[in-house]
């Protein structure tokens, strides 16, 4: 199946396009653009990979379900478009960035910055029926997704894993700790923040690794 996306991701993932699953989602997905509200808008369901090529990677973070809000969905996981207001989890995000690195909270939660780096803003999902959270879970983007990681793990080490809450360290666990530097946490949701996630100085742990592979840190 043809899809459009990133070359170089497009090279590593062409098996799972060819898979029966994968027409099936496609099938799918089509008809609920078709005939729902859905987000993100098609053009940015892959845009996390189109932000950060293959070669450049060297975070992944893995979220959840794509932001069901009018406006708020941009392809890259916690992210928003400019002049959107910060999501409770994302605006938790800034404040550990802040606390962790000193980095003043910015303006924009537009996540492109971080991804142009090297950092992979997974959704386990890639997409989602507008105002009906976890509608399109089930339907083959996890194996899909699962897929991606699975890939990272295989073809890269040296790679940080910030797995926050229980499903993205599910999600995550292929990633083999001694070729890699995985961190863990509480999800930053309003719910839990405050259970680990607040404190845990992902941000500035992660950019010493880097360092430690003689890579550039990330500018959170």
């Amino acid at each position: 199946m043809e899809v459009r996306i990133a070359e170089d991701w497009k090279q590593i993932l062409q098996p799972e396009f060819d898979k029966p699953y994968f027409e099936t989602l496609t099938e799918f997905v089509r008809s609920e653009y078709a005939s729902h509200q859905v987000f993100p808008r098609g053009g940015n369901i892959f845009r996390a990979f189109d932000k950060c090529p293959f070669e450049q990677l060297k975070v992944v973070i893995i979220g959840q379900d794509p932001y069901h809000g009018e406006g708020q969905a941009n392809g890259l996981c916690f992210s928003v478009n400019d002049g959107v207001a910060f999501p409770p989890s994302l605006k938790n995000i800034f404040t550990e960035v802040s606390s962790d690195t000193g980095a003043p909270i910015p303006a924009s939660g537009n996540l492109d910055r971080w991804a142009e780096q090297g950092v992979l803003l997974l959704n386990a999902v890639l997409t989602v029926r507008a105002h009906e959270a976890a509608s399109h879970a089930g339907r083959g983007w996890e194996q899909f997704t699962d897929a991606v990681v699975r890939a990272i793990a295989e073809r890269k080490q040296g790679v940080v894993y910030m797995l926050w809450g229980s499903y993205a360290q599910r999600k995550g666990a292929i990633a083999d700790p001694t070729r890699n530097l995985i961190l863990k946490a509480v999800h930053p949701s309003p719910l839990s923040v405050y259970r680990g996630f607040f404190g845990s100085r992902h941000f500035s742990q992660a950019n010493a690794y880097l360092q430690s592979q003689g890579l550039a840190p990330i500018v959170w």
